[in-house]
């Protein structure tokens, strides 16, 4: 289970599925369907002393139920803080026309993942274009020293 914080946003559109129920532990974040995407914090799971799940607002407030089954229950994205590229060698795919720059994904939740940013030709262009200007700033604000 990764750490989740209060800060945690609904995805937006989340319909009912026929998935597999999403089967949240003590302490995780859920958005509940039957309350309109309400995300709240699970302070109890079904068992001996539950036959429901049972959510109250991550600032506090009102607690609410979910059924036992799970089906109203989604898990609650943790948003991005940051991407920062991997010192790995950038791919050019020539028939696709596309680079490819290795990157790390940073969370919210301290996490982190591997994946690839794919630029368009006129997007490498952009970029170089945006990187000369920032290296010739730092160099103007050393005084000229590379």
């Amino acid at each position: 289970m990764a750490e989740q914080t209060s800060k945690q946003l609904p995805a937006q559109g989340v319909e009912l599925s026929a998935g597999a129920p999403f089967r949240p532990r003590l302490g995780d974040l859920a958005s509940d369907l039957a309350e309109n995407g309400r995300i709240g914090v699970v302070v109890r799971v079904p068992g001996a002393s539950s036959a429901t799940y049972h959510l109250r607002p991550p600032g506090g407030g009102r607690e609410w139920s979910a059924p036992s089954s799970g089906d109203t229950l989604r898990p609650v994205p943790v948003p991005v803080t940051h991407v920062s590229p991997l010192k790995r060698d950038v791919i050019y795919d020539h028939r696709a026309q596309q680079a490819a720059l290795p990157v790390m994904v940073h969370l919210e939740d301290g996490g982190m993942s591997e994946s690839v940013l794919i630029l368009m030709p006129e997007q490498v262009e952009l970029y170089r274009i945006q990187l000369d200007h920032i290296i010739e700033k730092r160099h103007q604000a050393r005084g000229g020293k590379p």
